[in-house]
């Protein structure tokens, strides 16, 4: 089923999501599902507070981008934490389903280690790099609570402000379904 993503503004989305205790048939129809939201809206990555659930979960598919220089991957995160990160840096322009046509540059490390659960609660500690490193990142704030017009140039947000209220009050128009606080 294709669950509507929260949009920008919901108090979910700003929430340090709690631990997942056990798997069920429930989660797994929530993967499922979360998979199904993440193609339909095009997306990379989605994280379970973008669809209103303060879950420590989410999901990346970077194999669907062709002219990344890494290996593509499509794996599920329970539980996930970061370990290390490392020195090297980048900056790229990012987006995301829950803040629709608004980008900015935005720094991260361009090498992680990650602990976590797969979809069969199995654990994993796995070094990823470059892009892939890079939508986990940015999926991984999601369930910390954090988005990435917060780790965006202060001035660049300060210049977005009408378009992130105008979100906020769901006057934007998608290809996809959004749920809005208001």
């Amino acid at each position: 089923m294709i669950l509507p993503i929260v949009a920008y503004g919901d108090i979910v989305l700003k929430k340090v999501a709690p631990p997942i205790q056990e798997n069920s048939e429930q989660l797994q129809e929530l993967i499922h599902n979360m998979w199904q939201t993440m193609y339909n809206a095009r997306g990379v990555g989605l994280a379970a507070p973008q669809i209103g659930q303060s879950l420590r979960l989410f999901l990346v598919d970077t194999q669907q981008i062709e002219e990344q220089e890494d290996e593509g991957i499509k794996q599920v995160f329970i539980n996930a934490v970061i370990e290390e990160y490392n020195d090297e840096e980048d900056i790229l322009e990012e987006g995301c389903l829950s803040i629709p046509d608004i980008h900015g540059d935005v720094q991260r490390p361009m090498k992680i280690k990650i602990n976590y659960l797969d979809e069969n609660f199995q654990e994993h500690t796995t070094i990823f790099e470059g892009f892939n490193a890079r939508v986990i990142q940015h999926e991984y704030d999601h369930i910390e609570g954090v988005l990435f017009t917060d780790k965006i140039n202060p001035l660049k947000k300060r210049l977005l402000k009408r378009k992130l209220d105008k979100i906020a009050k769901g006057k934007i128009k998608t290809k996809y379904k959004m749920a809005f606080s208001n």
